[in-house]
């Protein structure tokens, strides 16, 4: 693996742990949770994609 990727895998967990506090402060239904998600990880391939160019 390289640290790259490490380093992302550890973004995604912590911010997980993040959005797990901000959905039970703001009331998220599964609906929100689900688009910050699919929004986390369109924005996660972007960066890893710019980074294997790079």
């Amino acid at each position: 693996m390289d640290g790259g990727l490490i380093l992302l895998v550890f973004l995604a967990l912590l911010f997980a742990w993040a959005l797990n506090r901000v959905r039970r402060a703001l009331r998220l239904g599964p609906v929100g949770y689900v688009g910050v998600v699919v929004v986390f990880i369109i924005v996660m391939l972007a960066i890893w994609g710019q980074t294997l160019r790079g």
